[in-house]
């Protein structure tokens, strides 16, 4: 005589059509986790390799004195020092004044490319596309061909004037760095913006336009608004990539500008002070990264 079980077992629910689908076990869950881990570790570790590894031997060396030990001297020497003060000024006004200069002529160049219809526009932005891979020092020779003291345009000044040398002396100058900054880093901010205005919406354009709105005033409020993100895209860029300029400066030959990275090439190279070297490669990192930090948080406030 056999005896069924007082329980049964309930069926299985089969979900319907607009069920979601259940949850995937722990046990499935794990093996996806450690895939991703294996995944991850490759570029985290040439990341720690090839980049913070060197970056914290800088900053290891920046508290070893050549007295040895551990202590906060080479800092206290390289703030107590005129030379950093004087290449710290010199650094954050020269990369403020072409920052803004790249702004507004990159901007009035981006307008003219984009809205402005003449021949060889498109060849003359995709140049934009090949000017960025330029190196910076080959700007500044071409600079220099134009500007030097011996160059295209000094040799025509003495040739029509009969004059010993020309007026144009003016590259181994602050100004001299300015304009070859400014024309290096013009393209980075031009690259932004051209594209930002092939989104724009030509419709809001030619509302404007016929509506009896002129050029200047369709410019300040319809296309400048839309452009306030590429450009600050733009300029954060153009900021950082001016405080970290070191060929621009170098080729120019300006001996009364020291900049950040000028100092860290002195002071490791011609004085064999690497201790003082790496205390200013620290400094114009920090102040490098927190630029850019402030302008994530602008620009997220923003909406960028």
């Amino acid at each position: 005589m056999s005896t069924e079980p007082l329980t049964t077992a309930a069926p299985a629910r089969v979900p319907g059509p607009g069920a979601a689908a259940p949850a995937p076990s722990a046990a499935v869950r794990a093996p996806r986790g450690a895939r991703r881990l294996l995944w991850a570790l490759p570029p985290v570790a040439l990341l720690a390799v090839f980049f913070l590894h060197p970056l914290a031997l800088v900053v290891q060396q920046s508290f070893r004195p050549d007295t040895g030990g551990t202590s906060l001297k080479p800092y206290a020497d390289v703030f107590a020092s005129a030379a950093f003060r004087e290449a710290l000024w010199t650094t954050v006004w020269l990369a403020l004044a072409s920052t803004a200069g790249c702004l507004v002529l990159g901007f009035l160049l981006a307008l003219v490319i984009a809205f402005v219809p003449f021949p060889g526009a498109k060849a003359v932005a995709r140049f934009i596309d090949v000017f960025l891979s330029f190196p910076s020092f080959l700007i500044t020779l071409a600079l220099l061909f134009v500007y030097g003291r011996t160059g295209l345009a000094n040799g025509l000044w003495t040739q029509a004037g009969g004059a010993p040398d020309g007026p144009f002396q003016f590259l181994a100058t602050p100004w001299g760095v300015l304009l070859a900054e400014i024309t290096y880093f013009t393209p980075f901010v031009m690259r932004p913006l051209l594209a930002a205005f092939t989104q724009l919406d030509t419709a809001q354009l030619e509302a404007a336009s016929s509506l009896g709105a002129r050029a200047p005033r369709i410019v300040r409020q319809v296309i400048l608004p839309e452009a306030l993100p590429a450009l600050g895209a733009g300029g954060s860029l153009v900021l950082v990539l001016c405080l970290n300029e070191f060929g621009i400066v170098l080729f120019t030959g300006a001996k009364g500008v020291t900049t950040l990275p000028m100092l860290v090439h002195g002071k490791a190279i011609l004085e064999s002070d690497y201790p003082g070297a790496c205390v200013v490669a620290v400094v114009n990192v920090l102040i490098s990264v927190g630029l850019y930090g402030l302008y994530r948080v602008v620009s997220r406030r923003a909406g960028a």
